[in-house]
């Protein structure tokens, strides 16, 4: 099994029946304690959803550090953005329909405009949210954030790198967007696995000093996919390489531009709109420094719909299968 050894990754990855599940706004949740405990500028805001979307350790800890601001996501956002300007480091948290998907200009202008070191945590991204349906699910998070500047964006892959970013924001000025995940997901990734702002990590490797077939970079929940679709191409004869992107804005360009030399031929994987999110965002870099085929896994222009995580996941084309079938025709093309 080629899983990268640096990675440090769970031994029993392929156990899909084995592995630990959590949601990866669990990680939040813990990542927001663990950056208050060891920074007493750290404040949180929510808009009402102090439960739902894992604030509420952080509020119980912290009472005098922390504002429920009600449903009122805008003022949520300028509230923050005044916090920041006076010194503190205010995390933001709703659902990402909600933040930033209703506060956007206030996002724009209020934070980012100004410089404001808030830390915007959107709960609830994908299709996976399940049964709460498509004015819920948040799949064009990334497109309305990655454009604005001086904003990073990051979707981590599981709950423990959830945690690590998290935490990590903490330490950065300026703004920064995270997405997090409603349902829960395997969590493969260790204390130990490298988690750095910016960097691009190779979980799965072709074997030897082989070239890979093809390379699939993917983030959030469904890096797992994408790694269960490489272990079956794998078992076809195929070499593969699966780079985990949880750094969207800044984008480790050499890594993604070395892996696109060494394949020749790419699949991106999110759980987001394909247009202007993180494939949207290879494929600049790629289009300026190496271009090579690329397939495009994602939402195709199409609202969410109300069902089972799992089965919306494989309806809307983004379960291992299909990735393994976006990376034949890629294959084929290049």
């Amino acid at each position: 099994m080629p899983l990268n050894p640096k990675a440090k990754l769970v031994e029993n990855i392929l156990d899909t029946q084995s592995l630990e599940q959590a949601p990866t706004r669990a990680g939040y949740g813990e990542g927001l304690v663990q950056a208050a405990d060891n920074n007493p500028a750290v404040v949180a805001l929510c808009a009402d959803l102090t439960e739902s979307t894992r604030t509420e350790p952080f509020a119980k800890k912290y009472p005098d550090r922390f504002v429920e601001m009600g449903v009122a996501e805008q003022n949520l956002a300028s509230v923050a953005a005044g916090m920041a300007l006076m010194g503190k480091i205010p995390y933001i948290a709703s659902y990402a329909m909600f933040s930033p998907g209703r506060n956007w200009e206030q996002v724009r202008t209020t934070i980012c405009y100004n410089g404001a070191n808030v830390k915007i945590c959107g709960a609830h991204a994908g299709v996976s949210v399940g049964p709460d349906g498509a004015t819920h699910q948040a799949i064009e998070d990334m497109a309305i954030m990655r454009p604005i500047p001086t904003m990073r964006v990051f979707a981590p892959c599981d709950a423990r790198e959830a945690k690590k970013i998290t935490y990590a924001v903490s330490k950065l000025d300026g703004p920064c967007y995270i997405r997090y995940g409603r349902e829960k997901t395997p969590v493969f990734t260790t204390d130990a696995t490298p988690c750095e702002i910016g960097r691009a990590d190779v979980f799965w490797t072709e074997p030897g000093r082989a070239r890979p077939d093809v390379v699939i970079l993917a983030c959030g929940a469904l890096v797992y996919n994408a790694i269960l679709a490489a272990s079956e191409m794998e078992k076809d004869g195929m070499k593969v390489r699966v780079l985990n992107i949880a750094s969207i804005k800044p984008m480790d360009e050499d890594t993604v531009i070395k892996a696109a030399r060494d394949a020749r031929a790419v699949v991106t994987v999110e759980e987001h709109q394909i247009s202007g999110g993180m494939g949207s965002a290879v494929a600049e870099v790629l289009a300026k420094n190496y271009p090579v085929p690329m397939e495009f896994i994602g939402v195709q222009n199409r609202f969410g719909e109300s069902g089972d995580p799992t089965l919306l996941i494989e309806h809307f084309g983004m379960d291992a299968r299909h990735i393994k079938e976006a990376a034949l025709r890629v294959v084929e093309r290049k």
